[in-house]
């Protein structure tokens, strides 16, 4: 299965629960921390919930 690496570029700092709960889901808690997982679903759907804290590099 494809991978995907994603980064971290925006800060959990005054976020809601969820949206930090997700960020830990996708293997990412600091700035600029990259995460390589696989390409699912699941993931692109953590992904758009989240596009102003995080970016795709590769995938």
């Amino acid at each position: 299965m494809a991978k995907i690496k994603i980064k971290q570029i925006g800060s959990p700092i005054r976020r809601t629960k969820d949206q930090r709960a997700t960020l830990i889901g996708l293997g990412l808690n600091k700035m600029h921390k990259v995460s390589e997982l696989e390409d699912s679903p699941e993931v692109r759907g953590m992904i758009r919930k989240l596009p102003h804290m995080v970016e795709v590099i590769e995938g």
